[in-house]
């Protein structure tokens, strides 16, 4: 017993001993201490295990003894653990509990992954936006860079940590909350060794330092539990071992999403249509206004802001990502279909303000703003125009001419803005398929080649088959979309995608989950080529591991608490944005075709989950959670982020309104698209 608990890639995880033998796969890892006491002040004291029965091993550590009890493996490879702790001292003792498992040594640092919180180094060298970062020997902690990282679950989409290393990699899973308190997820390497570990702590620890969304840390956060004399108290988690596969994190997070689906229901306000109508007062009411844009924010307080909004709301307009053609396109569909000739007259005026002041590079300009006009995106560089926000400009715009003949014809100048953009971005386009993740709005030069941010652009070219034949493009999209489709699906094997956001540079974000399961269901769906299919559902599964499995427990009092707001089905923005918002209904017709196309209903049933997390928190009333009818606001706080857990920004925004009404707009036009998440 003295060699620990071995964790071999087969998916089989027992204790070594004559009790659990016949298993002959490698060994990925081994667990050479049951628990470890952590004192107040960071010291630890290990517990040496020692037999203690059929797949037990119990140790002592101080006036602690704990008793960790494994169960069978499940078919799944899912090992459960009970972990029984006695206190045996006299007196009270402030303590936290930690189970860690050691991954074997190796020549390359482990690969993590803190579901919706960290990701491999989590922040590339190269990237100017400044949040936790993991670099072998590395110990900057007012640099947010170090070799060791604990976090506390709630920052988890799904209370795991996983790593990988050398042959395989193992997985720990844990509840958001147990009898001590708040679980922690922590992961560490040692540069001497070359060996890593994961861990769980019981209750949480962050460190070195915490992260509350600035580039200037916060001092790490220490809790602990007060033991009684005598007292004990029985942890449970699980313990799985993966081959060497990043992507085996998939049935892991599946698996415990199914476990925790129960426990956390659902608590949309209002049905899809009322939604829809609620959506599109707000986007109109609140955020349309001349000559044409979409504001992007707009106060819940008017009183503070006045109707023009000055002191308050954003003056300007993206002409896509958080404002723009996307939600310009959901209205007119929305105002088409409720026959609303008003509104449906404005958001085409949208997309014609848009069409008709192209960059003199031939492509959309970046941003509007009422002082100066047009402008460029959110970048350091002077003039850059970025790829993922001109590209989803382009893809709705492409299914706005879909809404219809009348459109088409009403409109001439959609399409030759239309193919300005894919004639520009086709001829820029790399031998190796790289589309460029920005450009010159002058020259047209491409300012930088790294990142994903091209790759929604795939989606653009795929989608415009009507301009692709003989009389247009005579296939040059296609051809566009498949070598890019190939170049960016490196990002998806290396499971780090990266780069969509104008605002957080080149971190890992679930908005580039999206724009992947756009892109790559779309190809799918102009060839059929199982290829596709294939990346869709791999850049879908990494999207989930943003999505939030469970409801979090708010602290009493907050807005989020009293309105009981949900969280399973909302999405984590990213490990630099550490807050929730809905920008994942902007797949929903997406997820929905991969269920269809793989028989897999799984993709579907989350889909459906986050359209009912955000039918909460629509304003029925003027007045209703201190909002106007209509309005959503764009971040909820989940975690120690930006704010203190359990408020909402108080500002509505064109995207969150726009993405709402498009997947409502998506599940009215077809009643089958999503099952019924309850």
């Amino acid at each position: 017993m003295d060699e620990g608990v071995l964790l071999r890639p087969t998916g089989s995880l027992r204790p070594a001993g004559p009790a659990w033998s016949g298993d002959d796969g490698p060994v990925v890892a081994t667990v050479p201490h049951v628990v470890e006491v952590v004192l107040p002040d960071g010291t630890v004291l290990p517990a040496p295990p020692t037999p203690a029965g059929p797949g037990a091993l119990a140790g002592e550590a101080g006036p602690f003894r704990a008793v960790a009890t494994w169960a069978a493996p499940a078919p799944s490879g899912r090992v459960d653990v009970r972990l029984d702790v006695e206190h045996r001292g006299d007196a009270p003792t402030e303590a936290g509990i930690r189970f860690r498992v050691h991954l074997p040594p190796a020549p390359e640092a482990p690969w993590w992954l803190v579901p919706g919180a960290f990701y491999g180094e989590n922040r590339p060298v190269g990237c100017d936006r400044r949040f936790p970062r993991f670099e072998v020997g590395a110990d900057d902690p007012a640099g947010l860079v170090s070799d060791r990282w604990e976090l506390r679950a709630d920052r988890a989409a799904t209370p795991a940590v996983l790593a990988w290393a050398g042959p395989g990699g193992v997985a720990l899973v844990a509840p958001e909350t147990t009898a001590l308190g708040m679980t922690g997820l922590g992961l560490a390497h040692d540069a001497a060794t070359g060996a890593g570990s994961v861990h769980l702590t019981f209750p949480f620890r962050e460190g070195p330092v915490s992260y509350d969304g600035s580039a200037t840390p916060r001092p790490a956060e220490t809790t602990t539990y007060r033991w009684a004399a005598g007292e004990r108290v029985t942890l449970r988690f699980a313990v799985y071992a993966t081959g060497p596969d990043r992507h085996a994190y998939a049935p892991v997070l599946r698996e415990e999403h199914e476990r925790l689906r129960a426990g956390s229901p659902l608590r949309p306000w209002v049905g899809v249509a009322e939604a829809a109508d609620l959506a599109a007062e707000g986007l109109h009411r609140w955020h349309y206004a001349e000559p044409g844009v979409l504001l992007e924010t707009v106060g819940f307080d008017r009183e503070v802001s006045g109707r023009d909004g000055l002191s308050v709301d954003r003056q300007a307009m993206h002409v896509g990502w958080v404002s723009g053609i996307p939600w310009a396109y959901a209205l007119l569909a929305h105002a088409r279909r409720r026959g609303t000739a008003a509104v449906a007259a404005d958001a085409a005026r949208v997309v014609d303000f848009i069409c008709d002041h192209l960059s003199p590079s031939g492509t959309f300009w970046g941003v509007w703003y009422a002082e100066h006009g047009w402008s460029q995106s959110w970048s350091g560089t002077r003039g850059a125009l970025h790829s993922r926000t001109l590209a989803e400009a382009s893809l709705f715009l492409a299914r706005a001419l879909e809404l219809g003949e009348d459109v088409r014809a009403a409109h001439p100048g959609w399409v030759a803005a239309l193919r300005s953009n894919l004639d520009v971005v086709v001829r820029r386009q790399r031998p190796d398929g790289n589309l460029g993740s920005a450009h010159h709005a002058e020259t047209g030069e491409v300012l930088s080649w790294h990142g994903a941010a091209g790759l929604t652009w795939v989606a653009a070219l795929a989608e415009a088959e009507r301009w692709d034949g003989p009389d247009g493009a005579d296939g040059a999209y296609l051809a566009a979309a498949v070598r890019a489709g190939e170049h960016y699906a490196g990002f998806v094997d290396r499971e780090f995608i990266h780069g969509a956001p104008e605002d957080v540079d080149l971190a890992p974000t679930s908005e580039d989950g999206y724009v992947a399961v756009m892109s790559y269901v779309a190809l799918h769906r102009r060839t059929g080529d199982p290829r596709w299919l294939d990346l869709a559902r791999r850049a879908a599964d990494w999207m989930l591991t943003f999505r939030y499995a469970y409801n979090t427990r708010f602290p009493e009092g907050t807005p989020l608490d009293v309105y009981r707001f949900a969280t399973r089905g909302a999405d984590n923005a990213s490990p630099s944005n550490q807050h929730l918002h809905a920008y994942g209904l902007v797949c929903t017709q997406e997820l929905a075709e991969l269920s269809a196309a793989t028989g897999d209903p799984h993709y579907a049933d989350r889909a459906a989950e986050t359209l009912s997390c955000f039918r909460q928190l629509v304003a029925r009333f003027d007045g209703d959670f201190n909002a106007y009818r209509g309005m959503t606001s764009e971040r909820y706080y989940q975690t120690a982020c930006f704010q203190p857990k359990g408020m909402l920004l108080t500002l509505s925004h064109a995207w969150t309104g726009g993405a709402l009404l498009l997947a409502c707009e998506q599940a009215l036009a077809d009643p089958a698209l999503l099952p019924d998440p309850a």
